[in-house]
């Protein structure tokens, strides 16, 4: 959803509800999105009752949620939904035909490559506005549900067991799935419209209702005392994500006009206001571009949820847990004390497919090449790279820092205390300058606003990186294989 700019009317779906667009003076396509979700909703309720696992066969609830599916994004996009519909055949095509040798390296180059075509073409030729919501949100989720479903493929049947990692080897898919199953993945009424990405396995243990009963094995429940437990009802945490939901959406409607993004180039913030100012003010801009994600993201959870689609396990109070499919953790991204944990509770879910089909497999520089990829999957406009690009250094900062000063701190509480709240002025901030560009968007007014605070970050990510010594770290990149991990811990 984007910044209320004012009324606008224009969509390539439906127009039944442009009388409540009018009344609101809510853009139509931000209108039909909600409307599609809240649809969603409803429908996911009556899926998980009336076409439980226990009432209807695997291929009933496949083609159901399918069918809903395609409506939805026939509703929300018109035409220009076909470009989902190319992208997912053209993608089962090399799937079929396509060998296990290859099959991941062609289906992300056709993905990644129609979905830059679409970026380019609804920007530069169908002169789509900045802040629309079309089709590019669900092509987006749909680019990364094919190559994950690919390189999961690949890993199951053109590896070797012994060279994947333990999460491979988990998630590995070592029989194709039918037209219908891939149409279903893909395409189902709860993730088409807003995601999020999710893995195949995880998908089709749900439809045939093995999904509680799978996550419940991987905690050996039976083991902690958990001998006979009742299916968990996820109407709770569907209740607390729509609570969430309502928040993120009255300060979004407040927030964003009290401090738009347009004011960063304003002549008082460029050439009046000091640099502690500018910083401050800086954050709470930033701060207030937020709630959209936390909506949009915390409602499509909600979707999966009631579904009943979700389930992670139990907690040590025997308490069911609903994030498998979570999107972001709110609690810790505003306490976040290193730009590494706030990447890990941002976006998760891409977060997760970024490492599945590249950071674990690129053999040169990683970090770089993820960034890289993620830009690129975001599309073209030029404030994506320069977030990114500033990313890569903040990133190596960021950890070069925490290697080598962190474990001088963990003595006392009250020096841990005093680093916690220094990391945490120095992460928030450092996000707020990373991530401006990726609102602004354009060139000219991420150079104005980066020139206006002297590139600081910038500058400080680079002194540190050719000053501090590089540590290794337990966090570093995980064994490649389970043969590696062995050899690790022999």
């Amino acid at each position: 959803m984007a910044a209320l700019a004012g009324p606008s009317f224009r969509t390539t779906g439906s127009t039944c509800l442009h009388p409540l667009s009018e009344r609101l003076g809510i853009p139509l396509e931000q209108v039909n999105f909600v409307a599609c979700q809240v649809f969603a909703l409803l429908a996911a309720f009556w899926f998980r009752i009336y076409l439980h696992p226990g009432k209807a066969r695997p291929e009933v609830r496949h083609a159901l949620a399918t069918m809903l599916g395609i409506y939805l994004v026939v509703f929300c996009f018109g035409w220009y939904s076909a470009h989902l519909f190319v992208l997912v055949l053209m993608c089962y095509g090399i799937m079929v035909t396509a060998s296990v040798s290859n099959i991941h390296r062609y289906s992300f180059i056709v993905a990644m490559g129609y979905l830059t075509i679409c970026h380019i073409s609804r920007i530069y030729i169908f002169q789509y506005g900045i802040l629309t919501t079309d089709f590019s949100g669900p092509l987006m989720i749909i680019t990364q549900k094919v190559t994950t479903l690919a390189f999961q493929i690949h890993d199951g049947l053109g590896r070797r067991p012994e060279d994947l990692s333990a999460k491979q080897h988990q998630l590995a898919v070592k029989v194709k799935p039918s037209l219908l199953e891939y149409l279903s993945y893909l395409l189902n009424f709860m993730s088409v419209i807003a995601g999020p990405c999710n893995n195949f396995k995880d998908y089709v243990a749900f439809i045939e209702g093995k999904h509680i009963h799978m996550r419940l094995l991987e905690m050996h429940w039976k083991q902690r005392g958990l001998h006979s437990l009742p299916e968990p009802s996820p109407t709770g945490a569907v209740i607390h994500k729509l609570c969430i939901t309502l928040v993120s959406l009255l300060l979004f409607l407040t927030l964003t006009k009290s401090f738009p993004v347009t004011c960063l180039v304003d002549d008082w913030f460029v050439h009046r206001a000091n640099f502690l100012t500018r910083l401050c003010y800086l954050y709470l801009v930033m701060q207030a571009s937020k709630p959209k994600y936390y909506f949009a993201w915390t409602l499509a959870d909600a979707v999966n949820n009631a579904a009943g689609f979700g389930f992670s396990g139990v907690d040590k109070d025997g308490k069911s847990c609903w994030d498998l499919l979570s999107n972001l953790n709110i609690w810790k991204i505003e306490t976040a004390t290193s730009f590494k944990e706030y990447l890990e509770n941002w976006n998760i879910q891409t977060s997760a497919w970024l490492k599945c089909v590249c950071y674990e497999r690129v053999p040169w520089h990683p970090t770089v090449v993820t960034f890289m990829l993620s830009a690129l999957w975001h599309g073209v406009y030029p404030g994506y790279y320069f977030t990114f690009l500033t990313g890569v250094p903040v990133t190596l900062a960021a950890r070069a820092v925490r290697n080598n000063y962190r474990h001088h701190f963990l003595s006392s509480k009250v020096l841990k205390a005093v680093y916690d709240v220094v990391t945490w002025a120095v992460t928030q901030l450092a996000v707020s300058y990373t991530a401006a560009p990726f609102v602004m968007l354009a060139v000219e007014p991420t150079i104005s606003l980066y020139k206006s605070m002297y590139f600081f970050f910038h500058i400080i990510s680079l002194l540190v990186i050719l000053i501090l010594p590089i540590k290794q770290h337990h966090t570093q990149r995980q064994p490649r294989s389970l043969n590696s991990a062995k050899k690790k811990t022999d």
